[in-house]
């Protein structure tokens, strides 16, 4: 294993002893909503502090983009974390969620991993060394129909924006797909398209530290990654379509008359 990924699995693992320790005692937590439907919680921030440490001592100069402590420092490797994707699923106690730590190197994703706490599954990749969950290789499904395939996806929680363009989406995939679903994790369900759990994934408005992980585990798991407009700019504008490479193309083509000027960006 590449010495800076196993950092980060250290990192993450340390990330999910906080967050398991913490989900024992969810009736005692302090949280604050950071917008309308966006709570943060004293565990995100215990969480990220494990992972920032973790990094900076191995690290000490290297860059930093997290969730709850945005930007610090400035160097050609940037390590993208988010301590708890899924945080309104772990306050209600609903077991999905999971740990996302991705290095970008000269704004190139070069390692990730997601760590599920509450299965104990460890998702690793490094830039040109495939994908791995517990240390066996993992591929996209084969699936190659959209009608038979399994499309993860993410309601807008926050932003209402987009929602009519959403909605148009949902509709058309409904009916050309065997099933939708939202779990509540981004990054878990990017790493759920890597292991071939499911076919495919899209959403609007994603932060750049919900999927940078998560990209980077099925682009090394042999799948598509790419924004709505099927360019690679998906971590700026957070808009993410995803899946095995037959199931992409499709997922595009289904999307695409629903893709408003904005949403291109």
């Amino acid at each position: 294993m590449h010495p800076m990924l196993n950092t980060a699995v250290k990192a993450a693992r340390r990330a999910g002893a906080v967050i398991n320790r913490a989900s024992m005692d969810l009736d005692r937590l302090t949280v604050r909503a950071k917008r309308e439907n966006d709570f943060v919680s004293e565990v995100d921030h215990a969480a990220e502090q494990a992972i920032i440490e973790t990094l900076l001592e191995a690290y000490p100069k290297h860059a930093i983009l997290a969730e709850e402590s945005g930007v610090t420092g400035e160097s050609e490797y940037q390590w993208v974390i988010d301590p708890l994707d899924g945080t309104t699923n772990f306050l209600h106690g609903f077991p999905q969620y999971a740990v996302s730590i991705a290095l970008l190197h000269r704004g190139q994703l070069s390692q990730a991993v997601i760590y599920d706490p509450v299965r104990n599954d460890l998702y690793t990749a490094s830039r040109g060394r495939g994908a791995f969950l517990n240390d066996r290789r993992i591929r996209v499904s084969r699936r190659d129909k959209l009608q038979d395939a399994l499309i993860g996806t993410g309601f807008p929680y926050r932003d209402f924006t987009h929602l009519d363009a959403y909605t148009a989406m949902f509709r058309e995939l409904v009916q050309k797909t065997s099933g939708l679903r939202r779990p509540g994790s981004a990054a878990l369900d990017l790493a759920w398209v890597a292991a071939g759990h499911t076919d495919g994934f899209f959403e609007i408005g994603l932060n750049p530290w919900d999927i940078a992980a998560g990209c980077l585990l099925i682009l090394e798991a042999g799948g598509l990654v790419s924004d709505f407009a099927g360019e690679e700019h998906y971590l700026k504008s957070g808009n993410v379509l995803a899946g095995n490479p037959k199931v992409f193309v499709q997922l595009l083509q289904a999307i695409t008359p629903h893709v408003t000027v904005a949403l291109k960006g």
